[in-house]
């Protein structure tokens, strides 16, 4: 089933449907119980009428028995001899009983049979009921009795008797099972035609239910599908009212769009000002070696190289944007940012200020050793072209960071400008001169790197760049 609607609809309906079986199932077995208990007390309640009346010395030839169809009713004695049978009672389970009291059986027409030498303390001793008395014990089983040519199921009951002359006799009275398996039948039948009505009601409210609640997922796909035949990541997909599961999904997918559309956006913005910037150095270094070709001593050798210099860089930044937002990650090497600040400081001599170092507390990040090498490079570069005549470089260690502060004596960063110069391609002073101002790539590069190491850049005060990094250990 390829249908979320027919997997919903056949599942809930198989579900009902197992339900309903161990219900109905339970409701025949409850219904059948109480019934064959119910015909059992009527059973007991009739023997007990019989067991009474021979308790009481009736004569068995003048017992009031009821009527055969209803409780066919059977007294017979310790031997199993018959003493007397309901009306029309011809046989039970299959074994014949003569009409009345047992004729040419002299001992029956009297109280009871004759005595067999048994006093009334061996009655007792054998637990049955004593002389007068009925016994409280029933015993209870189903079988079957002729009436008047009719066999049919009953439930007996059988109860133990004594007479004044402490002669016993067990009394069996039956009811008849008929109703019970009528009422039983009628709900099975009941039963089985309601089901599959039953069953095909769930089936069909489930899958309108089923339809209406996936109507607004077929809604969020189909303008997936037409955002993804248009490229237009300015469309959203419609959002339902409902705060439920559909609802978040629908929310969720245009911030994806949204996040979509943004990278997408400043994928294009990074290429067109990357396309703006190897146009110059380009055009230049072309114009330089035209020249040098056509009036050899008038070429510019130096800034040629310049110009190539210029170039490489550039061409090294944009390759390690493209990396960076590709997702690379850095490597998980120790790194000593006081060792780090030294080495850099030591190949800097010839800067135009050169830096110095404030307190270099011996403190260890991990990561790539050369990503943060360019992090500090960019730094320096930056404060070195706004300084007036100082840059220095601290480590400091603030419980678990590891923070590298460069700071300059320039005129710093105005506050409404702090977090726009983190982005690609801005520069603060437009009227400077792109050789001296760079392309506007190395704090968007240092903040990318922090970024990916777990740890953050920020300008604090107005001239002060702070990196902040996890310590390692």
């Amino acid at each position: 089933m390829g249908s979320v609607r027919a997997r919903a609809a056949a599942g809930a309906t198989a579900v009902v449907a197992l339900a309903l079986i161990a219900a109905g199932t339970a409701v025949l077995l409850v219904l059948r119980g109480n019934l064959q208990d119910q015909a059992g007390l009527q059973a007991e309640v009739a023997a007990r009428e019989v067991a009474a009346q021979i308790a009481t010395g009736t004569a068995y030839p003048k017992l009031d028995l009821p009527d055969g169809e209803d409780h066919p009713v059977v007294v017979t004695d310790d031997d199993g001899r018959v003493l007397a049978a309901g009306e029309d009672v011809r046989a039970v389970d299959g074994r014949p009983v003569k009409g009345g009291p047992a004729a040419g059986d002299a001992g029956a027409a009297g109280t009871g049979r004759s005595g067999d030498g048994d006093d009334d303390d061996g009655d007792d001793d054998r637990g049955g009921p004593r002389p007068g008395e009925v016994d409280d014990d029933v015993r209870y089983r189903d079988g079957t009795a002729d009436v008047d040519g009719t066999v049919a199921a009953y439930r007996f009951a059988a109860v133990e008797a004594e007479d004044g002359r402490g002669e016993k006799a067990v009394v069996r009275a039956g009811s008849a099972l008929a109703p019970e398996r009528a009422a039983v039948g009628s709900v099975r039948t009941a039963m089985l035609i309601g089901l599959p009505l039953l069953l095909v009601v769930v089936a069909g409210v489930t899958w309108l239910v089923t339809r209406r609640a996936l109507r607004p997922v077929e809604g969020i796909r189909s303008e997936m599908a037409a955002i993804t035949a248009s490229t237009d990541l300015s469309r959203r997909v419609p959002v339902p009212s409902s705060r439920d599961e559909i609802g978040r999904l629908a929310r969720t997918t245009n911030e994806t769009l949204a996040a979509l559309e943004t990278s997408v956006e400043r994928q294009r913005r990074f290429v067109a000002d990357a396309s703006h910037e190897l146009r110059s150095p380009i055009a230049s270094l072309r114009t330089q070696l035209e020249v040098g070709v056509a009036h050899p001593e008038l070429l510019d050798v130096p800034g040629a190289v310049a110009d190539t210099v210029r170039l490489q860089r550039l061409a090294a930044d944009l390759l390690l944007l493209a990396r960076l937002d590709a997702g690379e990650r850095p490597a998980a090497a120790r790194v000593d940012l006081a060792a780090l600040v030294r080495e850099e400081l030591s190949q800097r001599a010839g800067d135009r200020i050169p830096a110095t170092a404030g307190e270099l507390a011996g403190v260890e990040v991990a990561g790539s050793r050369g990503q943060l090498g360019r992090v500090l490079g960019n730094l320096l570069d930056n404060a070195q072209r706004h300084a007036a005549g100082e840059v220095r470089v601290a480590v400091v260690r603030e419980g678990e960071w590891a923070v590298l502060r460069v700071e300059d004596d320039g005129s710093g960063v105005p506050e409404a400008d702090r977090e726009r110069i983190f982005e690609r391609f801005v520069r603060l002073d437009d009227a400077r001169a792109r050789d001296d101002g760079g392309a506007g790539l190395g704090l968007a590069i240092a903040r990318d790197v922090a970024v990916r190491h777990g740890g953050t850049l920020a300008v604090r005060d107005r001239a002060v760049f702070e990196l902040r990094l996890p310590a390692a250990g």
